[in-house]
């Protein structure tokens, strides 16, 4: 498959599944409240928040979060343990870390090129492509899982190319649609799947052998990221706590930069 961060803007003018699936958006998309903007670092804000958390659970955070710092200035200003604070409950505190880290960076020396957004702390290819599709409305399929799982099925020749001047929408359309209907485990495809004619994957039965593999989480209860957890949600609660409260999640926790010791305590940074 081609390097979905080049894909040609013109070729799929005609396509008519490309046209199927830009108006199905056009009706049927979902409001989301960074889909209300165009901002680049709210669009930063709300993937590094979507990362490895379901989308409900994120919305009141990005309303909060935008509310309390609407710039990337604004959260630069703030205090890593005042972002750890916000942060928790969505989990993986690496992400607030990186978030606030690039904050920094912006405020100081502004915004790296479309080419160079991945020397952002904690952007990668995907956050990169979902800066420049969602944010600059260029023509780049951010290619998170949804995304993948809808090019294997729907298309698995390679996707036809996005339209001038609809990179937003594709890209928002192909989310959409791998959350809503192309599921992973119990795909509705004839429930009123919008691009189900002409989908070789349904007809043939073959949907979800033709679904991309993605490496199994390990178990979470008992784990040291759930130890870890237990120690982030104490730690912001009441400011401090016992070292020896957790001895090896609290090393990890001081490694990461998430805390830092004080005499035989776990603080959070100051910086």
């Amino acid at each position: 498959m081609a390097d979905l961060a080049s894909m040609s803007a013109s070729a799929s003018a005609g396509d008519p599944a490309v046209r199927q699936l830009i108006e199905w958006f056009a009706r049927d998309g979902t409001d989301f409240p960074w889909r209300r903007t165009r901002d680049r670092y709210a669009i930063l804000v709300a993937e590094v928040q979507l990362q490895s958390t379901q989308v409900a659970r994120v919305v009141p955070y990005f309303d909060a979060w935008m509310e309390r710092w609407p710039t990337a200035c604004d959260l630069a200003q703030a205090s890593l343990g005042e972002v750890l604070g916000a942060w928790q409950g969505l989990g993986y505190p690496r992400r607030a870390r990186n978030l606030h880290r690039a904050a920094r960076r912006i405020c100081d020396v502004g915004w790296p090129d479309a080419d160079r957004l991945t020397e952002l702390p904690g952007v990668g290819p995907y956050t990169a492509a979902a800066i420049r599709c969602f944010a600059d409305g260029a023509a780049v399929l951010p290619a998170d899982i949804n995304v993948m799982r809808v090019l294997s099925r729907r298309f698995p020749d390679g996707w036809p190319g996005t339209p001038d001047g609809h990179g937003w929408a594709v890209g928002q359309a192909f989310m959409d649609l791998g959350r809503e209907w192309c599921t992973a485990r119990a795909p509705r495809c004839d429930e009123g799947c919008p691009l189900r004619e002409g989908c070789a994957a349904a007809d043939e039965g073959r949907v979800l052998e033709m679904t991309p593999t993605r490496r199994s989480q390990s178990r979470f209860a008992g784990s040291l990221r759930q130890r870890r957890g237990v120690l982030m949600r104490e730690l912001t609660t009441l400011g401090t706590v016992a070292i020896d409260r957790d001895p090896g999640a609290a090393a990890t926790l001081i490694a990461d930069g998430l805390a830092r010791a004080a005499d035989d305590h776990l603080c959070l940074p100051s910086d």
